[in-house]
């Protein structure tokens, strides 16, 4: 019968999404640079040194490849780095970035656990790096700084409001230097400058680049992304690591690559950021790549699509900035606007539903500092949700009231007409429309909300806001699943049942949805056709058990949304003045 069809294909849309959680997010090109090689004059960088690659002016010259040395001193000068938020070290040697931990993050939730670090040298097992450098114009005869350069800093430590320089003379009237600072967060100013004493007009390409020389390990949601990312000519543009090594095989190397004026690029994980921030008004061309030799190398580089020209006694400056630290969605915007970035914001992986996903963050960031808890702000965040969707809830619900109070009726025409099927859904359609009620009303308010549950979703996981944010109780992070479990009696018993399979975790919150999914069943008019109701009776645990594996923060979104939708319920029963339900009913 249609409406017990269209009650169907309500109850399957709602369950097939929620399944699709499930099944999605569990671990589950443009022109090509010239790919020959031209070594510094004069320089002669070891194995795994950077080796400028030859481009004409109109391509410009993009920092090259080779394969990490085998062995990687490990003691070399360094320069310390203390910043408000960060600290580490920049090794002289090559004049890389590659020492960085951040000083307000921690691994897990112990409070003597490792601080997060984001950057490795080349020396230990997992190299993350950073570094800057020149390549030379076709034609010019230049020595160069390599990997075997070792730079002269200015000062011991570089600081917030004490910026330094390195500086290295090539002995032949050229001076390289590199002007670094740090601000109270994780944006560091670059200046490239190049002092020409050589009595002759030299042209350089300026170049930066990050470089990953291994695989992650990834979380593998196919709802978070994670890899080699950037915004160019205003278009985000996003390559997973498996992407990068498939486009790399086929590319000699180049996994994407494209020149505009400003915009941004860096590897991304969950929760952390290293990006390259060009000079914003001047074209650069950006490349993403996976290298081969000896491993998995990747790599995201800028170069400047024209040379710099310096003139005898005279000094080029190409200011850029590298952000390198977590992804705060506050301090990206006010890094979008400060540095006219393009999109610094998409950062964060705020997915499809960015229009949305986005300002229910700015809600609850809103609402956290308002009540100081993401758990009350989420409970405060559900009022307003309820409130926006009371008019359709509303109306849906007293139309369910008068449902049920046509079940006599309902079953009446179904005993007297259930040899004739056609007639007997043409008179129950006639009674639905002159009693103005509609069948399908019990889920219109939950699929109208599969939005804002999805974009809420999104927050939730992908924000390091929500990261290791705490409730009341046993929740100490809102970003994860309920950490309790009744198949071991809530930690009586000691063993780990998710051993034996990911389904026998059901911490004591989606044990509350459940009942209150449950409750909220209850008021509803009995489906009259047995197998509906059978269904009905199933949804419950079939919620209870697909949303155990969320994140507690939205399992308690779900909840409390049940006891408003109970609630509210409630007094329009009382007011059309229903019988109480029959709680013990099967």
């Amino acid at each position: 019968m249609m409406d017990q069809k269209r009650l169907f294909i309500a109850i399957a849309v709602s369950i097939a999404i929620l399944l699709g959680f499930q099944l999605l997010v569990a671990p589950h090109v443009p022109h090509q640079p010239p790919a020959t090689t031209q070594e510094a004059s004069k320089a002669t960088p070891h194995a795994g040194g950077v080796t400028p690659r030859e481009g004409s002016p109109a391509s410009g010259a993009a920092p090259a490849h080779a394969a990490v040395a085998e062995v990687v001193p490990k003691n070399v000068p360094r320069l310390k780095i203390a910043g408000s938020r960060v600290r580490g070290s920049m090794s002289l040697l090559g004049a890389r970035l590659d020492d960085l931990v951040l000083t307000d993050y921690r691994e897990t939730l112990e409070p003597n656990s490792p601080l997060v670090r984001l950057l490795e040298p080349r020396s230990d097992p997992n190299p993350y790096y950073v570094q800057y450098g020149w390549s030379a114009a076709p034609g010019e005869h230049v020595k160069l700084p390599g990997n075997d350069t070792v730079w002269t800093a200015s000062a011991p430590e570089l600081s917030t409001g004490h910026p330094v320089t390195l500086s290295w003379d090539n002995g032949e009237g050229l001076t390289f230097e590199l002007g670094l600072s740090v601000d109270d967060n994780y944006m560091f100013s670059v200046d490239q400058r190049v002092r020409n004493d050589t009595g002759a007009t030299v042209k350089l390409f300026p170049w930066s680049r990050i470089r990953r020389d291994y695989t992650p390990e990834v979380a593998g949601y196919y709802l978070l992304f994670e890899g080699l990312l950037g915004v160019s000519n205003g278009t985000l543009q996003e390559t997973k690591y498996s992407d990068a090594k498939s486009e790399g095989e086929k590319h000699n190397g180049v996994a994407f690559t494209a020149t505009s004026d400003g915009g941004w690029a860096g590897i991304t994980d969950k929760y952390w950021l290293t990006a390259l921030v060009p000079d914003q008004s001047k074209p650069t061309t950006v490349t993403f790549r996976h290298l081969s030799e000896g491993g998995d190398h990747y790599q995201v580089d800028y170069v400047t699509q024209e040379p710099t020209t310096i003139a005898p006694g005279a000094t080029a400056t190409l200011p850029t900035h590298l952000f390198a630290g977590a992804k705060i969605v506050s301090l990206l915007d006010r890094y979008q606007d400060e540095y006219h970035i393009p999109s610094f914001d998409k950062a964060v992986d705020f997915g499809w539903f960015y229009w949305l996903t986005k300002p229910i963050f700015y809600a609850l960031d809103w609402l956290n500092g308002v009540l100081g808890n993401f758990g009350l702000a989420i409970m405060a965040f559900t009022v307003c949700v309820k409130l926006l969707f009371f008019p359709l809830a509303n109306k849906s619900y007293t139309s369910m009231s008068r449902m049920k109070l046509l079940a006599p009726k309902v079953q009446a025409l179904r005993e007297r007409l259930k040899d004739d099927p056609a007639k007997m859904q043409q008179e129950m359609m006639a009674l639905y429309r002159a009693e103005k009620v509609n069948p399908a009303s019990g889920c219109l308010p939950m699929i109208v909300q599969i939005p804002v549950f999805f974009a809420l979703y999104k927050v939730i996981f992908v924000t390091i806001e929500m990261r290791q944010a705490p409730f009341f109780g046993w929740i100490h992070d809102l970003s994860q699943v309920d950490p309790t479990n009744i198949f071991n009696l809530f930690g009586l018993l000691p063993f780990d049942p998710t051993l034996i399979s990911p389904f026998l975790h059901l911490g004591a919150w989606p044990l509350i949805m459940g009942f209150t999914m449950f409750f909220q069943q209850k008021l509803n008019p009995p489906p009259p056709d047995p197998m509906q109701a059978k269904l009905f009776q199933l949804m419950p645990i079939i919620f209870t058990f697909m949303l155990a594996r969320f994140p507690a923060g939205l399992v308690i979104y779900w909840s409390w949304n049940n006891t408003l939708s109970i609630a509210q319920q409630w007094v329009i029963m009382r007011r059309t003045r229903l019988p109480r339900p029959n709680l013990a009913r099967t």
